[in-house]
């Protein structure tokens, strides 16, 4: 949930959580120290392998780890609580290797029954991504405390589930959540986990508090003492942070996008665009099918229509973004098409679709009404809401915007269904099965965030997804998403915007910035402070 604060009580609680002069210039002494993160969400459910999203990532991958996180390296990925892994030839098994001598955070080793129950009892069932991409998982074998074999009942590409270790495969410990109601278990707002930093305290409205965990298996790891995240739902007050020397980092574009130019010249400070290239975001307005207008596929083509992207590559994301002409984005080198269905911004030929499709104008100019609902995590989410809103309203549809926090829009979109129009900023990951097709896919429970809950349903795309998922030649496996693409730009079951990457603005006292693609939502066990 995102809190509203006054920059003045803001300052205070900071100061409580300082303590003192001599406090905070331990974040200047020479290793160690206390980092200081703004945050513009707050959310309040951390556990990772339910919530596989950058939001909980971005505080909880420092205290929860997966089995590997992804790296600029050779191969793509860095090995954390599984040191490799192999598959079968037929695809219906792949064996981890676990790390030795992991401690959780309260002193209970680490084995591969932790992994096995993560993956059956949370990943499977409960994660808004893992409940698609393990779905044929049959079993996870334990041969010993440092092998876990997981057992398909359809061939699984490792190709997939390695470009999917990093995001889905958060560990949790099985003596803490076994026979508990996982969802609702305390630890999942204060979590226990094997990374470099240990969780130390919320106080809502003002900061999050993690601290060195000393048992760590990095040798010479973590480097910091402590970080704190502290709540900053005022991007004006992230930037106004950092040039005080209030705080050291401000991710995922805290600072915004037109005070970069100042701020970089800021002596001292760094606007760094390196970090984010496994995180590519998407603009997309999420539809909901139930609604008559917008079960019909012209209404769709026009609203297709009757958004300027230009206007909103230049205005709303002042050049940091490109324009998305599917579900995949053009920065994919690996299953990316352009040879898709466009829709060129033309206001006449939405109208005349909306015509065509039975909702002529009214004596008003109005056609019909709908409700649309911005998420409200970021500043392009909710500035392309009130540009789409206008959009709207120039061919003949008056669109109500209904503001939530975020707690509130998770859930009027993702269970109550209570939206006709969302705009969702997702996000690609390496590989269309993860976190993409969940967006498709029919079939989705209520209540699973980041997933299709527009009651869309086409047998033909849900066949495409699930051939895919069990493909193991990747040749093939691209060919099919391609196809996909093409299927979605054709039948418009959600309306791909833009492509953005994000920046950070970053103090020059921090080292090791940007080591690795997913850098902000990781274990920042490398991360430091100089003299």
């Amino acid at each position: 949930m995102l809190a509203t604060i006054s920059r003045r009580s803001l300052l205070t609680g900071t100061a409580a959580l300082l303590g003192s002069t001599a406090l905070w210039a331990r974040a200047h002494a020479a290793g160690g120290g206390r980092l200081i993160v703004a945050a513009d969400s707050e959310p309040r459910q951390l556990n990772p392998a339910i919530v596989a999203s950058n939001g909980v990532f971005f505080i909880t991958s420092k205290v929860i780890e997966p089995l590997a996180e992804a790296s600029y390296a050779p191969g793509g990925l860095r090995p954390l609580l599984a040191t490799g892994w192999a598959g079968s030839e037929d695809g219906h098994s792949i064996t981890f290797t676990l790390r030795e001598g992991v401690l959780w955070h309260d002193g209970t080793p680490f084995s591969s029954a932790d992994v096995a129950f993560s993956a059956m009892e949370v990943w499977k069932p409960l994660q808004n991504i893992g409940r698609a991409l393990f779905a044929n998982l049959e079993a996870v074998e334990t041969p010993d405390p440092l092998t876990a074999v997981f057992r398909f009942s359809q061939p699984m590409p490792l190709q997939l589930i390695a470009n999917a270790l990093p995001v889905v495969s958060s560990v949790l410990p099985k003596h803490i959540y076994a026979g508990t109601d996982i969802a609702t278990n305390p630890a999942n707002a204060a979590p226990i986990g094997t990374g470099p930093f240990r969780w130390g305290t919320h106080r809502p409205g003002e900061y999050y508090l993690l601290s060195r965990n000393d048992s760590y298996w990095g040798e010479g790891l973590p480097l910091l003492d402590d970080i704190v995240f502290r709540v900053l739902p005022d991007r004006a007050a992230a930037a106004s942070s950092l040039e005080a020397g209030e705080g050291h980092l401000a991710a995922f574009s805290a600072v915004p996008l037109s005070d970069l130019d100042r701020i970089g010249r800021v002596p001292g400070l760094e606007v760094v665009t390196k970090g984010y290239e496994a995180l590519t975001y998407q603009l997309t307005v999420e539809i909901n099918h139930r609604t008559e207008a917008l079960s019909k596929l012209k209404v769709r083509q026009a609203i297709a229509h009757a958004i300027d992207r230009d206007f909103v590559l230049k205005t709303i994301f002042l050049g940091y973004a490109e324009a998305a002409t599917g579900p995949v984005p053009a920065n994919d080198p690996t299953f990316y098409t352009p040879d898709v269905a466009t829709y060129p911004f033309d206001i006449e030929t939405a109208k005349a679709l909306l015509d065509e499709a039975g909702y002529p104008e009214g004596p008003d100019g109005t056609r019909f009404g709908l409700r649309l609902l911005p998420a409200p995590y970021f500043s392009e989410t909710r500035q392309f809401g009130d540009y789409l809103r206008q959009a709207l309203a120039a061919i003949g549809i008056d669109a109500r915007i209904v503001p939530h926090d975020a707690a509130g829009h998770i859930r009027a979109v993702y269970t109550d269904h209570a939206f006709d129009l969302a705009i969702a900023p997702t996000v690609f990951r390496a590989d269309p099965a993860i976190s993409t097709t969940i967006l498709l896919r029919s079939g989705m429970p209520p209540g699973v965030p980041f997933s299709n809950q527009g009651g869309y349903a086409d047998p033909e795309l849900d066949a495409v997804i699930d051939e895919a998922l069990v493909t193991l030649d990747p040749a093939a496996r691209v060919a099919l998403y391609k196809k996909l693409q093409r299927m979605v730009a054709a039948d418009l079951p959600i309306i791909n915007v833009a492509d953005w990457s994000f920046t950070s603005v970053v103090s020059d006292k921090v080292t090791g910035v940007a080591t690795n693609p997913r850098w902000v939502v990781s274990n920042w066990a490398d991360t430091g402070l100089s003299q």
